[in-house]
């Protein structure tokens, strides 16, 4: 959601990189520059007024013009106003909370209360907690279903009694959690297209009845502005402690997650970017906005990977690693791990300096790319998965009818498998240089299942950590197969 703002961030601070003095001039352009990119990510335009008079004051301070790095200065104080847009509060759940805690979704009609509820569940799942939903929404078609079959899929219980009275649902849910020892209880609401008083009497007698602790309004992010005056309306008549923008891996400017707590005055408490259940993150401020200026995000990427690895499998691929005997069966094994971690071009954004890679359109990873992988490695057999170097003219004929590609695209596959086998064993023996003292990393330790990542990176290990690196010939360094 931020590529096209990180973009345009980069672009803006290329002009005042390496100037052993600023001027003004040069500052007022860059200004214009990130005024122009805010405005059209739709973030509101007194926000963004706002914010550049902030930065404009602060850069010009003579201490930033004269200093040794102005330009980084800048972007140090860019950085710091972003900041202060997100407020200083962390995201998530409120700290403390009476037992069992309530939380109650609200929001308008379509914009994901009842999966991000799902998604909620199983997040504090996660946390070794033990939540139950509950549907209120006795209006809407098949509601009540729909959240019976999202909390099956998120393995969490789903309250549901025979009475169709909102109130009486809530009060009987937090009954229930009380009677056999469930924590938390998430209370799904109803909706509307737009804000009535039908609607907003019947939250007021919810919230009165359940006593929540949190009241998390659902926005969808790709609404844009709109989002956030219906957050605001929320706000001001029945009270939010946070605000949940879903949707945000869509084509959207992202402005309005810049625009939250100015406007609506609560903080963002989780951010979903994806379909699965999984796909739901607290927010870190700090997190978006070194995504957003191509700082990347290794603490999230880390988190990522210790959700979807297993131990004692992360030990084992170390000890391949280590002895160079990592096979096209741990290969295949480490792409299905990755892409249990999201999509490729979410991680890439992650990893500094990496950002950059996803605007190079003809090397943009995709779903289609990987299953074709997938197809040419399950086509041969276990033999030839433990030792490829049995492959030879004929088996590579034999693997590229069964997997529906070419002789070429399987040779391709092969070459890059061993000059990566180079690059893992560098990793496990100690790393790269530039990935020392990352959090995880001890060798493999934390951050195993990872080195997959530039699963096409040809060439040897890039001399400069995660510098991003070259742009390659055919397939480029993210495609093992050329489209």
């Amino acid at each position: 959601m931020f590529d096209s703002l990180s973009t345009r961030f980069q672009d803006a601070f290329k002009s005042l990189r390496g100037e052993v003095r600023l001027t003004d001039v040069q500052v007022e352009a860059a200004l214009r520059e990130i005024r122009m990119a805010l405005l059209e990510a739709d973030v509101n335009f007194k926000v963004v007024k706002a914010f550049i008079d902030r930065v404009r004051d602060r850069a010009m301070d003579q201490e930033v013009l004269r200093s040794l790095s102005p330009g980084q200065q800048v972007i140090k104080v860019v950085r710091d106003e972003l900041l202060a847009l997100f407020g200083e509060t962390e995201g998530g759940l409120r700290k403390d909370a009476p037992t069992p805690r309530v939380v109650l979704m609200l929001g308008l009609q379509g914009s994901g209360k009842t999966t991000t509820s799902g998604k909620l569940a199983r997040w504090l799942k996660r946390q070794g907690r033990h939540p139950l939903v509950v549907s209120t929404d006795v209006r809407r078609p098949a509601a009540i279903q729909q959240l019976s079959i999202v909390a099956e899929k998120a393995e969490v219980k789903a309250y549901a009694p025979e009475t169709m009275d909102p109130v009486a649902r809530a009060a009987g849910a937090l009954a229930e959690a009380k009677a056999k020892g469930f924590d938390t209880v998430i209370v799904d609401t109803a909706g509307r297209l737009h804000i009535d008083d039908e609607l907003m009497d019947e939250l007021q007698a919810i919230k009165a009845a359940v006593q929540p602790s949190d009241l998390l309004y659902v926005a969808d992010a790709m609404t844009g502005q709109d989002a956030i005056k219906s957050a605001g309306e929320f706000n001001r008549r029945v009270g939010v402690t946070g605000v949940v923008l879903t949707k945000l891996d869509g084509d959207a400017r992202g402005g309005a997650a810049l625009s939250v707590v100015s406007v609506v005055g609560v903080p963002i408490a989780f951010v979903g970017s994806g379909e699965r259940l999984e796909d739901l993150e607290v927010f870190h401020p700090d997190r978006i906005v070194s995504r957003m200026l191509g700082m990347g995000d290794v603490l999230s990427l880390i988190e990522k990977a210790e959700q979807v690895i297993d131990k004692d499998e992360a030990q084992d691929l170390e000890e391949k690693l280590r002895k160079n005997q990592f096979t096209l069966d741990d290969f295949r094994t480490q792409l299905k791990t990755i892409r249990r971690m999201g999509p490729l071009e979410n991680l890439l954004g992650m990893i500094p300096g990496m950002g950059g890679l996803k605007q190079l359109a003809e090397n943009k990873p995709d779903e289609k790319q990987m299953n074709r992988v997938e197809a040419i490695i399950s086509s041969m057999t276990p033999g030839e998965r433990r030792d490829h170097t049995l492959i030879n003219g004929s088996r590579r004929k034999r693997i590229a009818k069964g997997s529906g590609t070419s002789v070429e695209e399987v040779n391709r596959l092969l070459k890059q498998f061993t000059e990566m086998r180079k690059v893992l064993q560098m990793l496990g023996q100690g790393g790269l240089p530039g990935m020392k003292g990352l959090p995880g990393m001890k060798g493999m330790g934390g951050m195993t299942g990872m080195p997959n990542l530039p699963h096409g990176a040809p060439g040897g290990a890039p001399s400069g950590g995660f510098a991003a690196p070259k742009k390659r010939k055919k397939g480029g360094p993210w495609g093992l197969i050329k489209r």
